[in-house]
């Protein structure tokens, strides 16, 4: 297993498969990269069937232990039940979606070895929900969480990034895991750092507290150092990065764009490394350089200045 220059050792990986989607949030920054939405037929530029499965096969030899797919939406992607398929044995598979194509798909998917989703759901009203995605399929998005649960992928975890627009839905959504078997809820910070708009920022430490108060216990998960919430019966974990050192010293993933481009950082794209022809040994090369060059973002990429500011450290400016 290959561990970086501050003791973190890489575990899993996380990969888009395109940056199509059907959605248009209005929070959307695809996995860092900003909000790149294009037109729905695929494009040249997506890696290969093979070309994902011959990189987890190589990163397997490093030891991951888990992938998980992203987009956009992967679900656009019509060999997505082969890329399961043929993950490597080894390897936790998981699918953040945001479920529109789970009817039809999710015993399919599950059948090739698909272990656990997520479902991006940020308001239990279709008219809210509207206004955030910018699609009316909020029917479609309730039936793939539904197929989601017949096909036994539970737990499956509502995704919810938390911001002005929605944090009024949380006890909602919070009621909804409770009373909902096989369900979770992940409460992500917004993070304007990445989608703009500060001014749509909230202190999430309100959310911590207002949890801590309605909880029957809870409990801290390593990864991340999350905090997890267990309310009337469910659980709830939140995930805070913004300004966080804790978070970003337990880090664990590495980053593939859909155009086969590691990325030791969701927060940074200076960072990008090609695979070139995604050889196996290319692969090796990008891989093991990019773990080496990993740094922790808030605590070491970003420091504090003297009026307690998060600055770029220039060891790291051009590097």
């Amino acid at each position: 297993m290959l561990t970086d220059g501050f003791g973190r050792e890489v575990t899993g990986v996380r990969i888009s498969l395109t940056d199509r989607c059907n959605f248009d949030c209005v929070y959307c920054h695809n996995e860092g990269l900003g909000d790149t939405r294009g037109p729905m037929a695929p494009g040249d530029d997506e890696m290969s069937t093979d070309d994902v499965v011959r990189f987890l096969e190589v990163v397997e030899e490093f030891g991951v232990e888990k992938v998980k797919f992203t987009g956009g939406e992967p679900m656009l992607r019509q060999d997505l039940e082969e890329i399961v398929e043929r993950t490597p044995d080894s390897m936790e598979t998981s699918l953040t979606t945001n479920g529109t194509f789970l009817p039809g798909r999710a015993e399919a998917l599950a059948e090739a070895g698909l272990d656990r989703v997520n479902v991006s759901q940020d308001a239990m009203d279709p008219e809210a929900f509207r206004e955030l995605t910018k699609s009316g399929a909020y029917d479609d998005v309730i039936r793939g969480v539904e197929a989601a649960l017949e096909a036994g992928l539970a737990p499956v975890k509502l995704n919810m990034v938390v911001f002005e627009a929605t944090a009024g839905y949380v006890p909602q959504m919070v009621d909804h895991v409770a009373e909902n078997e096989g369900l979770q809820l992940q409460l992500i910070e917004y993070m304007p750092e990445l989608a703009g708009r500060p001014e749509w920022a909230i202190d999430i430490q309100r959310v911590h507290d207002w949890l801590a108060e309605k909880a029957d216990r809870v409990e801290r998960r390593e990864m991340h150092d999350r905090k997890r919430y267990f309310v009337d019966g469910g659980m709830v974990e939140i995930v805070d990065p913004v300004g966080n050192e804790e978070f970003c010293a337990n880090c664990h993933r590495v980053r593939v764009t859909h155009q086969g481009h590691l990325k030791g950082c969701l927060n940074r794209n200076d960072d990008l490394r090609p695979m070139g022809e995604m050889t196996r040994a290319e692969i090796r090369e990008a891989f093991r350089e990019v773990v080496a060059n990993r740094v922790p973002y808030y605590g070491e990429y970003l420091v504090r200045d003297e009026n307690d500011e998060w600055v770029v450290n220039e060891e790291y400016i051009g590097a």
